[in-house]
């Protein structure tokens, strides 16, 4: 059972009506070294549309960058979408569909340790509570190709080395089969923000 904290609210992604638009990110980061130089990538699959993003920062940590891919393809999003983010990273998954609630009610901290990245756990917090957004977690290099697409962007973000690292440097559209797939996805969890 939640309790309610005082001066938060526990908030839920909304329920979009049948017909909404749908989209799938498929979202991949990386450094080398870690920390060191990082780039992340995200790939937006709409009915008919594949767009890509990717960019980097100099100095960051393999967290940062899958969080901030995440978070760079949901601000892609020009309206309330239904729609899912396939990460092959358990930090990124189990961050927005479990372990969100407890850290949003702190504060964006934790009761022993130290909360890495409270500040992109907040964006990628409010941003997924403008979609109806879901989570799925791939294992990375299994042939998955989006998966495996967002690698490679990553990896040539990482040789870019950009300073910016929630600007996109890399955007590219493509045609692309009107048909989404279905994906076994679980939703955000629960997360607490200022009345």
């Amino acid at each position: 059972m939640v309790t309610q904290q005082p001066g938060l609210s526990l908030r839920k992604c909304p329920r979009l009506e049948a017909g909404s638009p749908e989209v799938i990110i498929y979202t991949d980061g990386g450094c080398r070294p870690n920390p060191g130089p990082g780039g992340w990538a995200a790939i937006l699959w709409a009915s008919g549309m594949e767009l890509e993003l990717g960019g980097g920062a100099p100095d960051t940590t393999n967290n940062r960058m899958e969080m901030t891919a995440a978070l760079a393809g949901l601000n892609a999003l020009t309206g309330p979408t239904k729609v899912t983010v396939v990460t092959d990273s358990e930090y990124v998954f189990n961050g927005m569909t479990n372990w969100i609630t407890k850290w949003s009610g702190l504060g964006f901290s934790k009761k022993k340790g130290t909360l890495l990245n409270p500040g992109l756990w907040k964006a990628l917090a409010e941003a997924s509570l403008a979609h109806q957004a879901s989570w799925a977690w791939t294992r990375g290099h299994s042939g998955v190709q989006l998966n495996e697409r967002c690698d490679v962007l990553a990896s040539a973000m990482i040789d870019a080395r950009h300073s910016d690292p929630v600007a996109p440097t890399h955007e590219a559209r493509t045609a692309r089969d009107a048909s989404l797939p279905a994906i076994d996805a679980t939703e955000t969890a629960e997360i607490w923000l200022p009345d």
